[in-house]
């Protein structure tokens, strides 16, 4: 298993090779820059995930073992120009319930998704095969339009592990509060964001209100990207306009680019053999399953006695932040091979027993209410204290030289503190008779 990783790995990074170059070059080209019909240059961001390093896209445990270069595909690897007739009759003929139209904007998405980056193009399909029946299936219970499933493309470039500079975290991107108000749990322990099963379907309840607040699914991606309260505010500044093209100018900037690049990438994971990228070579990994455990148990021993690599636990449970599943707060699931399912439900037992004497928290702990022996040393009751900037801090236990006045409780004199030694202490402000002083302001 370990050689195949191994092997599998090294054709991947071979074949990327190529793209290195693309990527460093253009690592720190995060917008779009084009002029308008009027002539007039427009600046439009482009989504993160569009320009963020995807290396961590290929060490993905289930990427490093199910994908792999398609040594069939014969491709020249140069990219087609097209003219704008074509782009269009291509973007109509797509079986979408959502309207895909084109224009320069589009235009200089497609362009990106087949030039700079065709080779992440190449690794998205191939990771297709693992996620789309599962955003299908989550936009289908509530009868939502299935392109949609090409949101985690700009969102996340497909990885469940991606986090926003914003803190936008997994393959729909949640923020914590959107996250936990569409039932995602967060905490030390557990973050369902990353959760491809969970994520999908909470994605699908925010899109399904949105377009009830909306009523136009163009809208809905938009405020998807920058939330409704700005797509409210960019049709109260447009004069009411209900058309995302018609408040395109009143949108953020991100906003703007975040449409078009929805229909970018629609456009290419439907023609990308129109521009000769290859999509890598998918093998389905093996039927999985789930455990209900009602108790905390951690990843590494489950690793340990049902036989399982902790990287593919790992890949199969990503919501678990810590490697521990957190079953004593609420039932929680597993995913896991059926072979090791069977391991754990025979070794149960055993399991828990591990888990009590080497890896859980301690419930209880004793007080120690022995009584330390006295030490033969004696110790002088004088103290000498340190004088700060804001007084004397040094606990002592009788009070200060004479004439320096009464001690409080953390040292602090009355008066312009002194040591010991006979030296004054820093005092700020006017004295006046017994009065109390701060110290710096």
């Amino acid at each position: 298993m370990r050689k195949r990783i191994i092997k599998q790995t090294l054709s991947i990074l071979l074949f990327l090779l190529c793209s290195i170059p693309t990527w460093g070059q253009y690592n720190d080209d995060v917008s779009i820059v084009f002029s308008d019909e009027d002539g007039v240059r427009e600046v439009v961001e482009i989504p993160e995930a569009m320009y963020a390093n995807l290396d961590s896209l290929l060490f993905l445990y289930h990427n490093q073992l199910y994908l792999s270069v398609d040594e069939a595909c014969e491709s020249s690897g140069e990219n087609p120009s097209y003219s704008d007739e074509v782009y269009i009759k291509r973007l109509s003929k797509m079986p979408t319930r959502m309207e895909m139209p084109y224009n320069p904007v589009v235009r200089q998405f497609i362009d990106r998704y087949t030039t700079r980056l065709r080779r992440s193009v190449s690794v998205m399909l191939g990771s297709s095969n693992f996620y789309m029946p599962i955003f299908e299936q989550a936009l289908a219970s509530y009868d939502l339009p299935l392109e949609l499933k090409y949101l985690p493309v700009i969102e996340s470039a497909l990885n469940p592990r991606a986090v926003s500079k914003a803190g936008a975290t997994g393959l729909w991107q949640f923020m914590l509060g959107t996250g936990k108000q569409y039932g995602l749990r967060v905490n030390s322990l557990v973050d369902d964001r990353r959760d491809p099963i969970r994520s999908s379907y909470a994605a699908a309840r925010f899109l399904r209100d949105l377009y009830r607040i909306f009523g136009d699914w163009t809208l809905v991606i938009a405020a998807y990207n920058c939330g409704p309260e700005n797509v409210n505010k960019a049709i109260r500044r447009s004069g009411g306009s209900m058309d995302y093209w018609k408040i395109y100018p009143y949108l953020p900037s991100e906003t703007r680019g975040y449409v078009p690049a929805f229909i970018a990438a629609n456009y290419v994971m439907t023609y990308y053999c129109d521009h000769n990228i290859c999509p890598m070579v998918a093998t389905l990994p093996e039927h999985t399953d789930t455990i209900m455990v009602n108790r905390n148990v951690s990843l590494n021993t489950i690793s340990r006695f049902c036989d399982i690599d902790i990287a593919m636990l790992r890949d199969l449970n990503p919501q678990y932040r810590r490697d521990i599943v957190n079953g004593a707060t609420e039932l929680s699931a597993i995913r896991m091979t059926p072979s090791a399912i069977n391991k754990y439900l025979e070794l149960e037992d055993s399991i828990y027993a591990y888990e009590s004497n080497h890896v859980s928290k301690r419930s209880y702990v004793a007080v120690d209410e022995s009584r330390p022996a006295k030490s033969s040393t004696s110790y002088s009751t004088k103290k000498t204290t340190t004088t700060r900037g804001y007084g004397s801090y040094g606990r002592s236990n009788t009070s200060s030289s004479a004439g320096s006045g009464s001690t409080s409780r953390y040292g602090r004199s009355s008066r312009g503190a002194t040591t010991s030694s006979g030296k004054t202490g820093y005092t700020s402000g006017r004295s006046s008779g017994g009065g109390s002083h701060r110290g710096r302001r």
